[in-house]
């Protein structure tokens, strides 16, 4: 979970297990805040508590159990192999029940945003630019007039960017850290 730590993340278990198995599984994978023997309202209190301190709370979990959590978190997921009520609480499901992809979730989904803000920018700042001048604001001075079709081809060259930039995505490839990572194959059953 070094990695999670890395991305300015606080992994912690709440689980219901006892506290043994807790602290066996968080030793394995290197998880130091644990909240053990948690009924399921418990396991939603913390993430509401989480939440009221200001922090942006996602839940992991696979069971019936874990699904009060994982409607109050900001963001839920469920391990695929979890039961049906757990995967219709969460917003993710995590197809395979592999720790590693909760951090490819996460890495995802900020490179999602990051070209989300980054289509605004280019949106932006081409109508900011473009549709002064599609309007006739440099005529006055340069006697420069674009026609209405070239108005129209740049608009629809502005969604076709938008769209071409989004398409990048497709070539994602989640983190190579993953490789290394300790927990590499650690499965939840």
């Amino acid at each position: 979970m070094s990695m999670l730590k890395s991305m300015s993340i606080k992994p912690i278990i709440v689980t219901g297990d006892n506290w043994g198995t807790a602290k066996s599984i968080a030793k394995e994978v290197g998880i130091d805040s644990i909240i053990a023997e948690a009924k399921p309202e418990k396991k939603a209190e913390e993430v509401k508590r989480f939440q009221a301190e200001g922090y942006v709370v996602a839940m992991v979990g696979d069971g019936i159990n874990d699904s009060p959590a994982l409607v109050a978190a900001d963001v839920g997921m469920a391990i695929g192999a979890g039961t049906v009520i757990a995967i219709e609480a969460a917003d993710i499901v995590l197809m395979k029940s592999n720790l590693e992809d909760v951090i490819t979730a996460i890495d995802l989904s900020r490179k999602t945003f990051s070209r989300i803000r980054l289509n605004y920018v280019w949106a932006f700042a081409y109508n900011l630019l473009g549709i002064p001048i599609a309007a006739g604001a440099l005529f006055p001075s340069t006697r420069f007039r674009l026609p209405p079709w070239v108005a129209g081809a740049a608009m629809a060259a502005s969604s076709v960017s938008v769209v071409c930039c989004s398409l990048l995505l497709k070539n994602y490839r989640r983190p190579k850290k993953l490789e290394t990572l300790d927990i590499k194959g650690v499965t939840v059953e």
